[in-house]
C-alpha cells in the first residue's frame, strides 16, 4: 500500500544521529562548539566543570557537541569523530512500523536521506556507491541474465542494473514500502529503477526469500541490506551465505557492502575467511570513494561460487555507453579502469586481509597458499 507523505519546511535546529550521548573520562579534551551567527563559528570552548560533574552523577547524560542547523552523525563504532553537514531544510519527516526516515535539503550535497538517524544517500555521491556495487559484480562474468538485489530499496542499485540488456529478470526484496514511496517522491533520479519492466518487487524480507529459493538460478545477488555490519552482527551466526550461495549458478556472483578499511567497525578478516570456505570460487575485497560516508570509503565483499572462472580484477562485460536502460543520463562514477583499480588495496588492508588466512590472490582471481 502507498503511504501518503507529507511535507514541512522547517529548519532543523539541532540533530544528533547515531547515539546522542557521550561519555567522558577526566583525560578527554571535551570542548562544546557553539555558534556564532552569520560569522561562522566561534572557537571551541572547555566543558564547564559542572557539567562535567553532572555526567560523574549520570553518566551519559551529557550530550554530544551540536551545531545549530547542521544534521551531526556520530556513533561508537567510528569513535573520536563526528560528521556535518549544514542543513537548509527538512523536506521529510515520519517512520515507518520498521524504521524512521528523514530528508533534508543540504548546503554542499543536495538532498540527503536518513535512516534511524544514519545518513543513507546523498544526491552528490550516491553514484559512487551504486554504481559500483552494481557494474563490480555484473561487468565481471558474461551475459547475466538473472539479477536479486536484497535491501537497495532506494532504487539507485535497480538503476544501474538496468543498464545491462543482457538482463532478463531482476527480483528485489524490500520489506518497507514506506521507504521505496519517500524515494520515489524525493529521489526520482535514484528511484526510476522501480520503472524498469523487468523489476518485481518483493515485500518481504531476503534471508527469508533466499531460503525459499530453490536454488542455482541467479546469475548475481546484491546485498545492501546491512548497515552498519559490527562484529557480532547476523552475517556471522547465521546461514545467510550458504543461501546466497545455494540461490547462485556455478559461477555465480555476490556483492555485499563490507564496510570501511579505517574502522574496525567489521571483522573483514573474519567475513573473507567464512566466504572463502562458503562460495569455493573467487573472493575479493574492493572500495570505492564516498566522500559523505564516515573516513569517505566504503568497501564490498564480491565472491563466487565454484564454476566457471570468475577473475572480479578485470571485467570482461562491458556496459555499452549508449545504454542507460532507465537510467537519465550516463554512467558519472564507474568505467573499466575504476573497476581494476576498485581491488587495489593499500599495504595495510592488503596485510589485514590476507595474513589472518594464509593466502593472497592471485592474476586470476583464485588463492595461492603461501609456504
Amino acid at each position: 500500500m502507498s503511504t501518503k507523505l507529507t511535507e514541512t519546511t522547517s529548519i532543523v535546529l539541532r540533530h544528533s544521529s547515531r547515539i546522542c550521548n557521550l561519555k567522558m573520562t577526566k583525560e578527554d579534551e571535551a570542548v562544546i562548539i557553539s555558534n556564532n551567527g552569520e560569522n561562522g563559528f566561534s572557537a571551541a570552548q572547555p566543558v564547564p566543570a559542572e557539567m562535567l560533574e553532572e555526567e560523574k552523577k549520570n553518566p551519559g547524560d551529557l550530550k554530544h557537541p551540536s551545531i545549530p542547523g547542521w544534521f551531526s552523525e556520530y556513533c561508537p563504532i567510528w569513535p573520536g569523530q563526528a560528521h556535518f553537514l549544514k542543513v537548509e531544510k527538512i523536506l521529510f519527516q515520519g517512520s515507518s512500523k520498521y524504521q524512521s526516515m528523514m530528508v533534508f535539503q543540504s548546503l554542499a550535497y543536495g538532498k540527503v536521506f536518513v535512516l534511524d538517524g544514519a545518513l543513507q544517500l546523498t544526491e552528490k555521491d550516491e553514484c559512487a556507491y551504486q554504481e559500483m556495487i552494481s557494474h563490480l559484480p555484473l561487468c565481471s562474468i558474461p551475459n547475466p541474465k538473472k539479477v536479486l538485489l536484497i535491501g537497495g530499496g532506494d532504487g539507485g542499485i535497480l538503476r544501474e542494473i538496468s543498464r545491462h540488456s543482457s538482463v532478463e529478470k531482476i527480483d528485489i526484496c524490500e520489506i518497507d514500502t514506506m521507504l521505496v514511496d519517500v524515494y520515489k517522491q524525493f529521489f526520482p533520479d535514484v528511484a526510476v529503477g522501480y520503472e524498469d519492466p523487468r523489476v518485481t518487487l518483493h515485500v518481504r524480507d531476503g534471508i527469508a526469500f533466499l531460503e525459499s529459493n530453490p536454488g542455482g538460478n541467479y546469475d548475481a545477488i546484491i546485498v545492501d541490506a546491512f548497515d552498519p555490519i559490527r562484529p557480532d552482527h547476523e552475517l556471522f551466526k547465521t546461514s545467510f551465505f550458504e543461501f546466497v550461495a545455494k540461490a547462485l549458478r556455478p559461477g555465480g556472483v555476490l556483492c555485499i557492502q563490507a564496510e570501511s578499511i579505517w574502522f574496525h567497525s567489521l571483522d573483514i578478516e573474519e567475513l573473507v575467511t567464512k566466504c572463502r570456505q562458503i562460495f569455493k570460487g573467487s573472493v575479493e575485497y574492493a572500495w570505492t570513494i564516498v566522500p559523505a560516508y564516515p573516513s569517505g570509503v566504503i568497501g564490498f565483499l564480491l565472491c563466487s561460487t565454484e564454476g566457471p572462472p570468475v577473475n572480479f580484477k578485470s571485467p570482461i562485460n562491458p556496459i555499452d555507453p549508449d545504454s542507460y536502460g532507465v537510467a537519465k543520463g550516463p554512467l558519472k562514477f564507474y568505467n573499466s579502469e575504476v573497476h581494476s583499480a576498485a581491488f587495489c588495496l593499500p599495504s595495510f588492508a592488503k596485510k589485514m586481509i590476507d595474513s589472518k588466512v594464509g593466502s593472497t590472490m592471485n592474476g586470476v582471481g583464485t588463492t595461492t597458499t603461501k609456504t
